[in-house]
């Protein structure tokens, strides 16, 4: 009897010869095994433009001439691992992936085979859009590459640079500080000016008998809380750039009270979070800030409103647009560090019980351009008051409070990255980001 090659066999070459040209389509370098292989048909090595960067993956192909994987819809199917080839893996020093290719359709999807995974789950389930093989993934797979245990390694985004932002902006610091004697600590104070007949501000800070703020007392309603013949104005620079530890952190604390004042019309502070956040207007009403970005003029939902079913009517949620505020002085400069969050409420002021949730949903689906979006933002509104002063110095736009002693803000510096910042490194893959870019499109 004649011998003869299966159509399995030919099916198997096949698969593994389009796997491997896949892989090369991608820039990654692909081995063929020898036909001794017992469960790894290939290694797949990352390359970086061109350039091999020793770091390997192990690849199983299974091929199929047509038909479907079990369960499986428009969005995905599973896959069960023969308990052979589980064995055989778990001894690997390698990532393991296996490549699934149906011919009929020419498609690719892609799964790491988890050395931790046990014999009675041995079931794979796939993404049709998480986890095809193709450039999208490229960064994924190199990231296969990062050891799990001890201190690991960095493995660069493959692709071009970027230009990134750094979500710090530099702070200009009024010239003077006021220090005066005062009977009173920081909660009798403030009763104090919440019991006169002015409205209080509390742009100020008590410590050791002492008031610091960078207004005048003497000029607004905390001339009720100070010795007025012992108020001093000293140089911002002789406290800013102290040496001591505490009386660094006492500025910090002034840094801040200034930032909320300056913002009290338009945020409210969050005493369990420490941050500032957009303040709704109505009740179950959006609220809008219109700015320019970086290449156009935009705006934002800085308070969206979600509804419930259709049915209903009723609000979900609603999110406040929010962040957290960090001072650090570096190398003889402050800097206000901004952190992008989220508050959110029922109803626009009542806080929402379960916000932890809602909070993680929302940043899995921010991407960096999300990010770079609010950083800019935010920038925007704290340069606001300036901006309108600058326009109409006679006032007719400028807030009075614009012409007070107040922290002002430049721009945010800009780095140029040698390599380019993954999105699918943000967390999520393609169905996600379509998700953030609608929702933040805005932040173009």
């Amino acid at each position: 009897m004649s011998k003869k090659i299966t159509t399995n066999q030919i099916l198997g070459e096949i698969g593994e010869n389009a796997v491997k040209g896949r892989f090369l389509t991608m820039g990654f370098q692909f081995d063929g095994r020898s036909r001794l292989e017992a469960g790894v048909d290939g290694i797949a090595e990352v390359m970086d433009r061109g350039q091999p960067l020793a770091k390997m993956i192990a690849v199983q192909v299974k091929a199929k001439e047509d038909g479907s994987y079990a369960s499986e819809t428009a969005e995905g199917f599973a896959y069960l691992l023969r308990r052979q080839d589980l064995d055989y893996w778990k001894g690997s020093n390698l990532p393991v992936i296996i490549v699934l290719y149906r011919r009929s359709d020419n498609s690719f999807y892609w799964k790491e085979v988890s050395r931790d995974v046990d014999q009675a789950d041995r079931r794979l389930q796939f993404d049709k859009t998480l986890d095809v093989l193709d450039a999208t993934t490229i960064n994924r797979l190199a990231g296969l590459t990062v050891p799990k245990t001890g201190f690991g390694y960095y493995v660069p985004p493959l692709g071009g640079g970027e230009e990134a932002l750094v979500n710090i902006l530099p702070i200009t610091l009024p010239t003077e500080i006021y220090t005066a004697t005062t009977p009173y600590d920081g909660r009798k104070a403030a009763a104090v000016l919440l019991d006169g007949a002015e409205p209080a501000r509390f742009d100020w800070i008590i410590r050791g008998g002492m008031f610091w703020s960078f207004h005048d007392p003497r000029t607004s309603c905390c001339r009720e809380l100070v010795d007025l013949d012992q108020v001093v104005a000293i140089d911002t620079e002789d406290l800013a750039f102290h040496d001591d530890v505490d009386e660094q952190n006492k500025f910090v604390h002034l840094l801040r009270e200034a930032l909320r004042h300056q913002t009290q019309d338009d945020l409210y502070w969050s005493k369990t979070g420490k941050y500032l956040y957009f303040r709704a207007l109505h009740a179950d009403t959006s609220r809008n800030f219109a700015y320019e970005s970086s290449r156009k003029k935009t705006d934002a939902d800085v308070v969206a409103v979600t509804m419930g079913d259709k049915e209903s009517g009723r609000v979900s949620f609603v999110r406040h647009h929010a962040f957290v505020p960090r001072f650090e002085r570096l190398a003889g400069q402050w800097y206000l560090i901004i952190t992008p969050t989220y508050h959110f409420t029922t109803n626009g002021f009542s806080p929402h019980p379960h916000p932890s949730a809602l909070l993680a949903g929302k940043k899995r689906l921010d991407k960096s351009a999300a990010l770079r979006g609010q950083v800019i933002m935010w920038h925007r509104f704290l340069t606001r008051a300036d901006r309108d002063a600058e326009r109409d110095p006679m006032g007719l736009f400028a807030d009075v409070r614009s012409t007070e002693p107040r922290l002002r803000f430049g721009m945010p510096p800009a780095v140029q990255l040698e390599t380019r910042v993954p999105e699918d490194g943000w967390g999520g893959g393609k169905k996600k980001a379509e998700a953030s870019e609608e929702q933040e499109g805005l932040f173009a």
